[in-house]
């Protein structure tokens, strides 16, 4: 069995079932003057425009597909997403934005407030439709009163680099954004609003996505301050409440999830049973540090391989989730080349064993690459090469190491993010 090539095909079913205009045209569709969302129906007839707003790495694609939807009835809107995520396109009636990612730029103040302006123009008799996605939270960046610019990227460098997850990073975000954290909803207000949401937090918290600039916010300055203080990061910054379940401003939100991790991984665990895999699911929750995980994806690797523990090979695991770095070298690479590395390094001598670690958005990290395929020859060919995996680890280093191997995935943006995804292959 050609592992390489069932990995590639993995890939494909993954990036296809969270492509996101299907992921929007799943949800909502339009019978005549109706637009039905989710389980509830609204009378276009009865509002006098609708705006779409909103930002993420599929900002896009989800714009196209809700203003196609939408036809003549779509007033005007303004969508923010990652340089190059665009890829050229445009979206009649919306402008787009490109801005900084993971660190936000000028761009992604200048969106936001873009973002922000259009948003407070809607009335109670206006319909506000916002499409978030991940990367939102650097891409519509609106420090609070007294925090500037170049002292919100310094914090967003810093949360990334000392390995805080997405939770810990969103928590302080939202309280320095005049934009995150429910806030979103507070602008737009008393108008109905309906948030399309497609999902890149492990377990798809509401209120962690992009930061939830349209949900009640479940943490407190407080929260943030114990999150900055963990990491050692100054905690004399300026920091602003957000609005809180119960909240009067919430009484006219719906917020649906149109694609998440889970559908992504499932969508692989399909495929490679229609290949011939014997396929399980493992968790869509996994977290932690980068190269613990590789560890344990090798240990799994070796039990099918070994024991037929827990799938008989022909086998296929799949995992789902988002890993950290604590970034300790100078070095270049991401999260899921980290983990490749590391699994390379326990799978070594193992035959018949294929780790791939992807990115479904396309970029791992500040790098080209989506992520990285690793087997139990990969060391070897390594040594061949003069190439030491311990050092390239140590210095988190991944990168080169990787690509002189031809182990790197390039799809380029993929116009989605649903987190990450492994697969182990393991061959009879």
């Amino acid at each position: 069995m050609d592992l390489y090539a069932a990995a590639a095909e993995l890939q494909s079913a993954a990036l296809a079932a969270v492509e996101p205009a299907a992921a929007v045209r799943r949800h909502v569709r339009r019978e005549g003057d109706a637009l039905l969302i989710a389980d509830r129906r609204y009378d276009l007839g009865g509002y006098e425009r609708v705006f779409v707003v909103g930002g993420g790495k599929a900002a896009v694609s989800m714009a196209a597909a809700i203003a196609g939807i939408l036809g003549e009835r779509l007033t005007e809107g303004v969508v923010v997403t990652k340089y190059e995520h665009a890829r050229g396109r445009s979206v009649p009636g919306v402008q787009v934005i490109e801005a900084g990612h993971p660190v936000p730029d000028g761009n992604s103040a200048r969106g936001a407030q873009a973002v922000a302006a259009l948003t407070k123009r809607a009335t109670e008799r206006d319909l506000v439709i916002c499409l978030i996605s991940g990367g939102g939270s650097a891409l519509l960046a609106l420090p609070v009163p007294g925090l500037t610019l170049a002292e919100l990227q310094a914090l967003t460098d810093a949360l990334l680099r000392r390995g805080a997850t997405i939770n810990e990073a969103n928590t302080v975000r939202k309280h320095c954004s005049s934009f995150k954290g429910g806030n979103l909803a507070r602008l737009a207000a008393p108008a109905q609003m309906v948030t399309l949401i497609l999902s890149d937090v492990v377990g798809d918290p509401l209120d962690v996505i992009a930061s939830g600039p349209t949900v009640p916010d479940t943490t407190a300055v407080a929260d943030a301050r114990e999150v900055l203080a963990r990491y050692g990061i100054s905690a004399a910054l300026p920091l602003q409440e957000t609005p809180k379940p119960g909240d009067a401003i919430f009484d006219k939100v719906q917020n649906v999830v149109v694609g998440s991790n889970r559908l992504a991984a499932l969508a692989v665990v399909d495929k490679a049973r229609d290949l011939g895999f014997d396929a399980l699911l493992l968790s869509t929750y996994v977290e932690g540090e980068a190269r613990e995980a590789g560890r344990v994806a090798a240990a799994l690797a070796k039990g099918i391989r070994a024991h037929g523990d827990p799938l008989s090979p022909p086998a296929c695991l799949v995992w789902g989730g988002e890993t950290t770095v604590m970034v300790r070298g100078e070095g270049l690479g991401g999260r899921n080349q980290e983990l490749a590395l590391a699994a390379a390094l326990a799978l070594d001598g193992w035959p018949g064993v294929l780790i791939m670690a992807l990115a479904t958005d396309g970029a791992d990290g500040p790098t080209d690459a989506a992520g990285a395929i690793v087997t139990g020859e990969t060391l070897a060919r390594a040594r061949e090469l003069g190439l030491d995996a311990r050092t390239a680890l140590a210095a988190n280093d991944s990168y080169p190491f990787l690509k002189a191997l031809g182990g790197l995935i390039h799809t380029g943006p993929t116009g989605t993010n649903v987190n990450d995804l492994l697969f182990v292959l393991v061959d009879r």
